[in-house]
């Protein structure tokens, strides 16, 4: 059966406004520099000196993070038919990563991600990953100060979804593909971040692979990929092959229901309530 024009729409229920879009600018400016001052930061600078400091930095970051949500919820004006929604899949979300803990990167959650931030647009998608992070982290008692980093490398996830080409128009094998690799690399690439955000504060007892306040840039670089190759790459591996897999297994169906969820619920459409007749 064709499909109308007006099912083939794409909504997206949170739209970046301009304050959520600064606010989300800086998030993103504080972020880049919380993750990468390592390449930063000149030879010798002290910065290295004031690790004991990251929890703070982290715990502004959360704050940041915090103010991108409620400027995303209240310029949106997001109803509580797509906040129903916003929570139905962080709460899918937090449960599927507790399945593969501790398994060979083994994360059902990130494919999801991938498809509502496709779905929904990168607005949501931002929104939804960070929120998706912050309740698996309640679930799983993985509450540190590590957490502002998954929330806000999460959300870049799922909005990288939602800023990918063609969500009017691509359909079937070719966006099915093109989801599926961006799962890949992004899989990859958050691994990436988030061993960015601890390699710095590694023990002196790695000290072939630890930084080295005073190496230069280059040095530090070659130090950072024999770290990711020697602590990550096998679990970053897991996750990108199981986000493909599911992606390419489950991702029908599961746009399928998304788009027309999305659809029916109609979240641009304002919420009137008639007075009952006398």
């Amino acid at each position: 059966m064709a499909t109308s024009p007006t099912d083939r729409r794409q909504a997206r229920a949170v739209r970046l406004g301009p304050r959520s879009l600064t606010a989300l600018a800086l998030v993103s400016a504080v972020g880049v520099a919380g993750f990468g001052w390592p390449f930063l930061a000149p030879p010798g600078s002290q910065i290295g000196a004031h690790a004991q400091d990251a929890p703070w930095l982290f715990a502004g970051l959360l704050v940041l993070l915090v103010a991108v949500v409620a400027a995303a919820i209240s310029e949106s004006g997001l109803g509580p038919k797509a906040v129903a929604m916003l929570g139905v899949l962080a709460a899918t979300g937090a449960a599927l990563r507790p399945i593969g803990a501790g398994t060979a990167g083994i994360e059902p959650m990130f494919f999801l991600m991938v498809l509502s931030g496709r779905v929904l647009g990168p607005g949501f998608g931002f929104v939804l990953g960070s929120v998706t992070m912050f309740a698996s982290a309640l679930l799983t008692g993985g509450v540190g100060p590590w957490l502002p980093f998954q929330m806000l490398a999460m959300g870049w996830f799922g909005m990288g979804a939602g800023l990918l080409p063609g969500p009017d128009r691509l359909r079937g094998r070719a966006e099915l593909a093109m989801l599926a690799g961006y799962g890949f690399l992004a899989a990859f690439a958050y691994g990436t971040v988030m061993n960015m955000a601890g390699w710095p504060f590694m023990s002196a007892l790695a000290s072939n692979v630890a930084f080295d306040p005073h190496a230069p840039l280059a040095a530090n670089l070659a130090r950072f990929v024999a770290y990711c190759v020697a602590t990550s790459l096998g679990w970053d591996l897991g996750r990108a092959v199981v986000t493909v897999v599911l992606t390419l297994v489950l991702g029908p169906a599961v746009l399928r229901a998304l788009r027309r969820a999305t659809r029916r619920a109609a979240f641009e459409t304002p919420v009137t309530f008639e007075s009952p007749r006398q």
